[in-house]
């Protein structure tokens, strides 16, 4: 692989040893760097020697030591972005399997990175993954990894993800952590496939790998209304949803009692299904899995009640409507009727998705059309709406509606609040 360097830091270690944009890269420490990742970790080190052809077409070897982790100063081209891999399994739950059609191309990709799970904390199942690029996981030290896990015995995880691949997952995990590699784990449940007895096993088969492995999460299976085709498959029920859960507490007494962790967590949707109370802080260990929907309204409620408790000022006094998910709204009701500023008068509505199905029943998945076409603005004065419903940039929602059309169809003022506790609380004080 070759690399063509397209800045160089002034007064960088590279700079300062001559290189400069134009020059190509081959090789750190006799090795070569197929992207990154590599980068990265070659380029960490004390002691660098780098192969370098310049601009002239000179090969040049420069020699370098610099102090542990200062970045070289190099910049370079397309041949260093990551592409995301993309996934070779067939998983009987896969959710964009079941997205509707006429999405946006973004919406449809399944991506399976390694890369990825270390960057930004993707789940993977290391399906597509060569004994070569596996080597390379353990040659980097990735740490830590996201994996999803879903079932320990082979057969079963060759079935949930009708890939023969997925039966090398405890052969991985032991070579993970004998090489002092942390990793993650996730677990979504499909009810009568992976739960109960199997779930037991799993969990056993993982307490094996502490304390390698950090942190696993349960998950129910997300299932919308465009399955036709697919595997059979429902959502749990209240009871289901609370057997789960005893088995979850079952062995987070074990984990605790031998590990010193909980290790397993229930996700926030887990919990709503069973309708069980949000567990105290203390409960979620520093929040491992915070971004896998792990202890996200538990998180939620502190910033509000700290919100509350520290606030002096009076709020102007209005009637507002917050739209949101079916599963949080009557946990969000009692939130805002207990903390909420005085003087405020809050209805929250409970919007059905209808654009992927009424199973789907997260504020995040929400449309800007099902909002619209279900929100009651009667004798409301203000819409408060969590920015979860719309993409990164904050412009556009799920179905492709931009927000400004959604503002200007309302009726009355829209605020758009971050997903936290402490943002809401300050948008239902208002302003003056």
């Amino acid at each position: 692989m070759e690399h063509l360097i397209t800045h160089v830091d002034s007064g960088s270690p590279a700079w300062r040893s001559g290189l400069r944009p134009g020059d190509t890269l081959l090789e750190i420490n006799g090795e070569e760097i197929i992207d990154q990742i590599d980068y990265q970790s070659l380029s960490s080190r004390r002691h660098v020697i780098l192969h370098v052809r310049k601009a002239d077409g000179r090969d040049w070897h420069v020699e370098l030591v610099k102090p542990v982790g200062r970045p070289l100063g190099l910049s370079f081209g397309e041949s260093m972005e990551l592409t995301p891999r993309v996934c070779k399994n067939k998983c009987v739950f896969c959710f964009i399997d079941q997205m509707p059609p006429a999405c946006r191309e973004s919406l449809y990709v399944k991506d399976d990175d390694w890369r990825m799970s270390l960057l930004m904390g993707n789940f993977i199942t290391m399906t597509n993954m060569n004994d070569q690029e596996f080597d390379r996981v353990v040659r980097r030290r990735v740490s830590p990894l996201f994996i999803s896990v879903h079932a320990a015995e082979p057969d079963l995880r060759v079935k949930l993800m009708a890939n023969p691949e997925a039966a090398k997952l405890r052969e991985r995990l032991d070579i993970l952590k004998e090489n002092g590699i942390r990793f993650h784990c996730q677990i979504v449940l499909c009810p009568g496939l992976n739960d109960g007895i199997h779930l037991e096993r799993t969990l056993e088969a993982l307490s094996s790998y502490l304390p390698a492995a950090r942190s696993a999460a349960l998950v129910p299976v997300g299932l919308t209304k465009y399955r036709e085709g697919l595997y059979p498959l429902r959502p749990y029920t209240r009871e289901e949803a609370r057997q789960v859960l005893e088995i979850c507490e079952k062995w987070q007494r074990r984990f605790l009692r031998e590990a010193g962790t909980r290790f397993v967590f229930p996700s926030d949707e887990m919990l709503c299904i069973a309708g069980h109370p949000i567990p105290e802080e203390a409960y979620y260990e520093n929040y491992p899995q915070i971004e896998n929907g792990v202890g996200l309204m538990r998180q939620f409620l502190n910033g509000l009640i700290s919100a509350s408790q520290a606030n002096t000022a009076s709020a102007v006094p209005r009637r507002v409507v917050i739209p949101c998910g079916v599963s949080i709204a009557p946990y969000l009701q009692q939130w805002a009727d207990t903390y909420g500023p005085a003087g405020v008068k809050v209805r929250v509505q409970a919007i059905q998705n209808r654009f992927f199905g009424e199973t789907i029943t997260v504020t995040g998945l929400l449309t800007g059309r099902d909002i619209l076409e279900q929100l009651d603005t009667d004798g409301a004065d203000e819409v408060i709406l969590c920015q979860v419903t719309l993409r990164e940039a904050g412009d556009l929602f799920l179905d492709d509606l931009p927000l400004s059309e959604f503002r200007a169809a309302l009726p009355v003022p829209l605020t758009i609040t971050p997903n936290r506790g402490d943002a809401l609380f300050a948008a239902l004080l208002g302003s003056r």
